[in-house]
């Protein structure tokens, strides 16, 4: 099984991206063959992490995909690496609100059985570091901390300091970071701009982590923790094995990329491709559907900071508001949703739903339990999911639209037959009838079947 190691941190800001992309850049530069993976929903590291290790970004998240398939998905997408960097989400031991920790990094730790690094900021500390080390270690012995990589550290008497009260844990200190702004990256109201957005900023930013990392890492060590992992028995998902394909003909799938619709797990085409289709990527923002597009799936990003740029692509608007009139299936989430409005902020856009979409200060964020509201081409009345919701937008649709889901306290979304359209991100792998019955949709408008 691949060696495997997770990058924890006590709280969030203490710098387990720019270590984990470290990790995985300074690894790769090394020699390595190394699987990125990130605990959680995220969109945006995944991405830097495609950058460090020149492999698709991973998410593990035993909320979305259901906990006894994170070991599984683990193992697909370690396929061909020698090491795994698991980049954890906030503290080590948050996880879904009143949970107990369900879908923390500690969580999807104990679930891969591996063993975790702990990276702590100590700017602001020295001996009391040592404190913060033994608690985390005390608080659940079910995680093996076997690690410390101490970051933002101001002085060669700073480190000394902190390492002496770091000694007393037995805990080993692999590296000590030092304060760098080389390693700023831009952010904006979601975090991180993504690295599709800036590919020049997001490859210097990886580079600079990775030198940091060389310098300050002991890398033999670090990989010599990652192998001493304890046996993981499991067969690796296959996406084949969930979904099968039809016995003639492959209808053509499109799905929005580019800078602007870059928020979509790796496994979502792969289960589309594995359940017959072409899976042909565009990007919303200069050019038009593929050609013989059978059905679209728009996933999430930033189109409330391209608004202008979509909305001058007239040949794309009208084209997509034109094919699904004729009836051609798509699957929107949430910049997927804001795109099928008739405006963002005053911009026009497709206009294939009755709503107008804005800009808010209001961030809304977290895991969703979901009931769909009808029986469409993807969903049956009734059916309860799992999603996340992640956006600082609003949509107001017109009065009596027919809605996507229930959910705790109203409405969401917009679904009609072969149209589901959301702020709720889903992970297929969980449903994998879903993906399957959207390209079955796919091959009856393509006229493969009927």
């Amino acid at each position: 099984m691949t060696a495997r190691v997770v990058v924890a941190a006590p709280s969030s800001g203490a710098g387990k991206t720019t270590v984990a992309v470290g990790l995985m850049a300074a690894l790769r530069r090394s020699g390595h063959v190394v699987a990125g993976f990130k605990v959680g929903p995220d969109y945006i590291d995944p991405g830097f992490h495609a950058v460090a290790t020149g492999r698709p970004g991973r998410n593990l998240d035993p909320m979305l995909s259901g906990e006894e398939r994170v070991a599984p998905l683990f193992a697909h997408g370690c396929a061909g690496a020698d090491i795994a960097v698991v980049e954890g989400v906030m503290g080590l031991y948050d996880g879904a609100l009143g949970t107990e920790g369900f879908s923390s990094t500690a969580h999807v730790a104990k679930l891969l059985q591996a063993p975790v690094v702990l990276v702590v900021d100590a700017s602001a500390a020295g001996r009391s570091v040592g404190a913060v080390v033994q608690g985390f270690v005390a608080f659940d012995t079910g995680v093996r901390i076997v690690g410390v990589i101490l970051n933002k550290v101001g002085s060669d008497r700073h480190e000394a300091e902190v390492r002496a009260g770091v000694a007393p844990t037995g805990v080993p200190v692999l590296g000590v970071l030092r304060r760098d702004t080389r390693l700023t990256v831009p952010s904006r109201h979601l975090g991180l701009v993504p690295a599709d957005e800036q590919r020049e900023q997001a490859s210097a930013a990886v580079d600079a982590a990775a030198e940091l990392v060389r310098q300050g890492v002991d890398l033999e060590a670090f990989i010599a923790a990652a192998r001493a992992a304890a046996p993981l028995d499991v067969v690796p998902w296959e996406p084949s094995a969930e979904v099968a394909p039809a016995e003639e003909g492959r209808p053509v799938i499109a799905m929005a990329g580019g800078p602007v619709f870059s928020f979509r797990y790796t496994e979502t085409a792969e289960l589309l491709t594995a359940a017959g289709a072409d899976v042909v990527t565009f990007d919303p923002l200069h050019e038009s559907l593929p050609e013989a597009t059978s059905a679209l799936y728009l996933g999430g990003g930033f189109p409330e900071l391209h608004a202008e740029a979509l909305s001058a692509n007239v040949v794309l608007r009208e084209q997509v508001a034109a094919e699904i009139a004729g009836g051609l299936p798509v699957v929107a989430e949430c910049a997927g949703l804001l795109y099928l409005c008739r405006e963002l902020d005053g911009h026009q856009l497709t206009g294939v739903l009755p709503a107008k979409a804005q800009m808010t200060s209001r961030l809304t964020l977290g895991y969703r339990t979901a009931v769909a509201a009808s029986t469409t081409a993807l969903f049956d009345e009734g059916r309860r999911v799992h999603g996340h919701e992640f956006h600082r937008t609003t949509v107001e649709f017109d009065s009596g639209v027919p809605a996507a889901w229930y959910l705790p306290g109203g409405q969401e979304g917009f679904a009609r037959s072969q149209i589901h359209a959301s702020y709720l991100h889903l992970h297929w792998t969980a449903t994998p009838d879903v993906p399957a019955r959207f390209v079955a949709a796919a091959r009856i408008h393509a006229g493969l079947e009927k």
